[in-house]
């Protein structure tokens, strides 16, 4: 799969339009399990900061996630009292299934989520969606572990979390400093395409999404953070841990296999105002010559160990045959992968096809190389040979690369099939839907609309959203890709908006 020549199917970022006001620029979402002491705090300190501090209109929903205490009944008293405020009632665990049910039914051009403890700062909120507001990320993350970040918690936690955070570096190649951090951000057009991609459902799920947003090239903003440890918190860390490590090992496998399809979430190249000044410049050259080279220069080092282990044993014509041939067969593969992006087994054997025809050449040069020597002098030394063949290699490197990139790895579009990415967009929620959520109604907006028609095709997750027909826009992905070839375990689930009429108390 060829990620570097993609053109992408996510536009060119923008500032959102700040005109609007029916609509809430902002949708932070709150997941809890069993909170009904902390949530109505939580939610009361995150809206009053909201109210002073946010210049969009925004909007507060909680993700109940199957709780089995009285916190449904909490939900629904502060959906009732403060019009910014939504509830949704689950009844499935995993933060992860909450996280992508709830951001996948927004409005909000900005999706948000932070843990109902507010360990982090509320200070940083601004500066988290700010940059996803502007244009200029794609995602942002709250972190912990950078310099300027302020951090309060046991030696046990900043162990564990410093230790996980290793293990990505080495294992995913991750750059990101916090994976952990329960105070995330995303626009909700990269949502629309990166959430049906990421398999967990529980505690993983941020770092699967992190990952591949990174893995596609999507910008990752972070900021540092004030944080405070949670002594209550109720996460089991050992069943967390290994669950993580089990996440990091699948991820990790679908990377190497290449069945993780980051073409559909990579930007188009020039979405930088900077890449339209550059001019005959082809696009990802760069990057290929520092592979290229790296490569060869491997490939180079693997080819002298074999010959000199095939020059025991026969004399310089066979041992340099034998050895320029494994070494091709290698540095092709090589290339392959690391150099020009090309994943999957579809057209290996072409490919390794081409590289042997390119090792003929490199063959030819380095034989007539030795030729010439064996007639110049009638016992060379070892290392006049070794010499010989380094001056042969370099001069058919060039023309390797030339070969590579213009007829074995071409840039062309057309080399593997590419999945399509079909998006419908529902027309514009209507303002009196949600009413307009800067002004405090008298009265909460009790209406509940009706359920959508049964010929109406469902979603992945199929949803009842607040007005009909659905605001929401949907994505679809055609088959052929690994999202469409896993099973789904939480594909029926429905998710409903709890009615502040149905249980509260003060009804009965």
């Amino acid at each position: 799969m060829r990620t570097d020549s993609s053109p992408g199917t996510l536009p060119a970022r923008e500032h959102l339009p700040a005109g609007d006001a029916g609509t809430p620029v902002l949708d932070v979402v709150i997941p809890v399990y069993n909170e009904e002491k902390d949530l109505q705090p939580c939610v009361l300190r995150l809206h009053e900061h909201l109210e002073r501090t946010f210049p969009y209109a925004f909007r507060i929903t909680i993700a109940d996630n199957a709780s089995t205490d009285t916190t449904p009944l909490v939900s629904r008293r502060l959906e009732a009292e403060i019009p910014e405020v939504r509830a949704f009632r689950l009844e499935q665990k995993g933060r992860g299934r909450a996280l992508r049910t709830v951001w996948s039914a927004s409005d909000a051009p900005v999706l948000a989520y932070m843990d109902v403890d507010l360990s982090t700062d509320l200070n940083a909120l601004l500066p988290l969606v700010a940059p996803l507001i502007s244009g200029h990320s794609d995602l942002a993350i709250g972190s912990r572990l950078a310099r300027s970040s302020r951090v309060v918690r046991g030696p046990k936690r900043e162990f564990i979390s410093r230790a996980y955070n290793l293990i990505l570096r080495g294992s995913l190649q991750a750059r990101f400093s916090d994976a952990q951090c329960g105070f995330k951000a995303i626009r909700r057009d990269v949502a629309q395409v990166l959430l049906p991609l990421v398999e967990d459902t529980g505690w993983f799920f941020d770092t699967e999404m992190l990952v591949i947003a990174e893995r596609a090239g999507l910008r990752i903003h972070e900021v540092p953070v004030d944080w405070v440890d949670d002594p209550n918190s109720t996460v089991h860390i050992v069943k967390t841990a290994t669950e993580d490590l089990k996440g990091v090992w699948r991820v990790g496998k679908a990377l190497a296999g290449g069945s993780l399809p980051l073409d559909r979430i990579t930007r188009p190249f020039g979405d930088d105002p900077r890449d339209r000044e550059i001019q005959d410049v082809p696009k990802g050259l760069a990057r290929q010559l520092v592979g290229f080279c790296v490569v060869g220069g491997l490939s180079t080092l693997f080819y002298l160990v074999l010959y000199s282990a095939f020059r025991q044993f026969g004399g310089s014509q066979t041992a340099n045959a034998l050895a320029l041939l494994v070494s091709a067969v290698a540095n092709t593969a090589a290339n392959r992968r690391l150099t020009f992006g090309v994943r999957g087994r579809g057209g290996a054997v072409r490919h390794q096809a081409q590289g042997l025809v390119v090792f003929g050449i490199g063959l030819a040069l380095t034989s007539g190389s030795l030729a010439a020597l064996n007639a110049a002098s009638s016992d060379p030394a070892h290392s006049t040979e070794l010499a010989v063949l380094i001056a042969a290699n370099l001069a058919a490197t060039v023309l390797r690369f030339l070969l590579f990139r213009a007829w074995v790895f071409p840039d062309r579009e057309d080399d593997q099939p590419r999945p399509t990415v079909v998006a419908t967009r529902a027309p514009a929620v209507p303002q009196q839907a949600y009413g307009p959520l800067p002004q405090r109604p008298t009265a909460p907006q009790a209406q509940a609309p009706q359920a959508p028609a049964p010929q109406t095709p469902a979603p992945r997750y199929a949803t009842t959203p607040y007005s009909t027909p659905s605001p929401y826009d949907t994505t679809e992905f055609r088959a052929g890709e690994a999202a469409e070839q896993r099973s789904w375990r939480d594909a029926t689930m429905r998710l409903d908006p709890v009615r502040p009429t149905d249980t509260d108390p003060r009804n009965s």
